[in-house]
């Protein structure tokens, strides 16, 4: 793996150089050690220090900021802090107050904190520190103390940082943050590993079907490798151990945090909040505040924790209490924290009508037997839902072709138009103008797939069924006629030509293919609008392309076959098909 960096000795110094370079309206850099000082720090107050090994950014010099942590000691990566760095970073912030350290339950950290405490004691500074250990996996509740620190510590340090903003004694600063780490449950999955800068192998290994359940932030081993899941089997099964070890209950009130370990997708973390949330009101509790971000990461690491926050009175005052850093905010201005009245507002139910599933193949349901030689509205309706399910069917096909030169989302975007049109065609039984089933399914095309394929697939059935004079059938000829009138709109909107490797590559000499065969009637007319499609998306082979995602790849574009062009002989294999029985 080939990371963005100079020297790999010098990771975490020049790391540290160049993020506190970039806020330096907030930060300095400690002169002599890897520490990061907050210029309008607390005066004549506890001073907060939290710290770790790096690698988890933001955490933990992102958690040094105004209600946060006065300071962050920073060890090498995925490494404790040594001794010295802890005493200096910590001393540089003393108020004469005392300061509170905050930091992770390992063993490395465990040690050099203690001695940077016994340093700083040396000196005369009162200290006091509150391991967080928040990972229900890494140990039973009857030995507690043996559990790893990860994600809760963001809820720790924010209560902390309040509690010192609110003028508390060190005795006091103390409990209040034992009562938020003791109220902070996390669990975690790893989905691929991570890699450390200089070193040739990753921290760890998983095949393509495993996951690690419960894994640590450093690559530590979990409490199960099993096979991929979904994110729902995965995110139930996480809710329930959690709620399993701190007898959770209805009434109850948490903050959530779904971390991203450093290359999950915030998309992925909301459909598993989705689901928390959903378990969450099934057992009545109430949800006060939400996170999804990536706050305690791993480099590069796969995978997810959700983290519950157990509040009451006491502890929500001090949530709700503002900070910010350049990674952190809560508070007035930011809205974190809300109050439960759901605002449901009545709304129309999701169109999904009877959807075909992305691994079916379609079945063929038609009114009549033989070959069809004119398309009534029956007909044209049950057609077009053949081709939406040929075309969801296909999706995984058609992602392959657009991953290779475009963004590959071609597949997904046209399976949710198709959907879409399906629920629509599927609720029209008893329509009578041909031309309004075309139209309905385009625009429900239209409406739903977004991007450039919505409006121009959208258009193919919609632009030449609009503005016809209502029909309960078409003949071959007329179905041409129509074509012929949406190929040109998609020429007109999309200003793409033969030869620019779009769908009209496709679409153009399919069209020419029906006008010059309409008189054979429908059969002979498809099959050789579908023999031209398949031949057009050859030819878009030997294109460069002039829109769309590969237009920046030029020549490197040329051999591969255009992902629009592909749906379009799709859809026309799909009526020569239907129509032929």
């Amino acid at each position: 793996m080939r990371k963005i960096i100079n020297d790999a000795d010098n990771v975490v110094q020049e790391m540290m150089e160049g993020y506190v370079s970039a806020y330096s309206r907030y930060y300095r850099k400690h002169p002599e050690v890897n520490g990061v000082i907050l210029k309008q720090r607390r005066k004549d107050k506890v001073a907060l220090v939290i710290g770790g090994g790096s690698g988890h950014e933001p955490m933990f010099s992102g958690f040094v900021g105004k209600g946060l942590a006065d300071a962050a000691a920073c060890g090498n990566i995925f490494a404790s802090p040594d001794p010295n760095t802890i005493y200096e970073t910590a001393k540089a912030v003393d108020n004469g107050k005392g300061v509170l350290f905050v930091y992770g339950c390992y063993a490395g950290d465990n040690l050099n904190f203690d001695m940077g405490e016994e340093f700083l004691n040396d000196d005369g500074i009162r200290t006091a520190h509150v391991r967080v250990w928040d990972d229900v996996a890494s140990a039973p509740r009857d030995r507690i103390s043996d559990r790893r620190g990860i994600a809760g510590d963001v809820f720790v340090v924010k209560t902390a940082g309040a509690a010192c903003d609110a003028g508390l004694d060190l005795e006091e600063v103390t409990r209040i943050a034992e009562k938020a780490r003791d109220n902070t449950n996390t669990i975690g999955v790893a989905t691929a590993p991570a890699q450390l800068p200089g070193v040739d192998k990753p921290i760890f290994e998983l095949g393509e079907e495993e996951i690690e359940y419960g894994m640590g932030l450093h690559g530590e081993r979990g409490v199960l490798r099993t096979k991929w899941e979904p994110a729902d089997v995965l995110a139930e099964k996480m809710y329930e151990q959690i709620k399993e070890d701190t007898g959770l209950g209805e009434g109850e009130e948490v903050c959530v945090l779904i971390n991203g370990l450093g290359s999950t997708t915030i998309t992925e973390l909301a459909i598993v909040f989705r689901k928390v949330k959903e378990l969450l009101d099934k057992d009545g509790v109430k949800v006060y505040d939400t996170d999804l971000n990536h706050y305690c990461t791993s480099q590069e690491m796969g995978g997810f924790s959700i983290t519950l926050f157990r509040l009451d009175e006491e502890l929500k005052k001090y949530y709700d209490m503002p900070c910010y850093s350049p990674y952190y905010a809560k508070g007035e201005l930011t809205g974190s924290a809300y109050e439960a009245e759901d605002e449901e507002a009545e709304a129309e139910p999701e169109d999904t009508g009877d959807e075909a599933g992305d691994e079916e193949e379609p079945v063929l349901s038609r009114t009549k037997k033989g070959t069809i030689t004119e398309l009534t509205a029956e007909d044209a309706r049950e057609m077009l839902i053949y081709i939406a399910d040929k075309v969801i069917a296909k999706k995984p096909y058609l992602t392959e072709i657009d991953s290779a030169i475009g963004d590959g989302d071609h597949g997904i975007g046209m399976a949710g138009g198709m959907k879409k049109a399906r629920a629509k065609l599927l609720r029209m039984k008893g329509e009578e103008n041909v031309y309004a089933i075309f139209e309905a399914a385009g625009k429900a095309m239209l409406l739903s797939m977004g991007g450039a394929s919505g409006v121009i697939f959208g258009s193919l059935y919609l632009a030449g069924a609009r503005d016809t004079e209502p029909a309960a059938s078409i003949t071959a000829g007329e179905l041409a006629k129509m074509e012929r009138k949406s190929l040109a709109a998609i020429k007109e909107r999309g200003k793409a030509e033969v030869g620019d490797k779009t769908m009209v590559d496709a679409l153009a000499p399919a069209v020419e293919a029906m006008e010059a065969n309409s008189g054979k009637g429908l059969l002979e007319m498809t099959k050789a609008a579908e023999e031209a499609a398949r031949q057009g998306v050859e030819d878009t082979k030997n294109y460069v392309a002039k829109f769309g995602r590969a237009k920046s790849l030029m020549e490197r574009a040329i051999g591969y076959q255009d992902a629009g062009a592909t749906s379009v002989w799709l859809i026309f294999q799909g009526m020569r098909e239907f129509i032929e029985g």
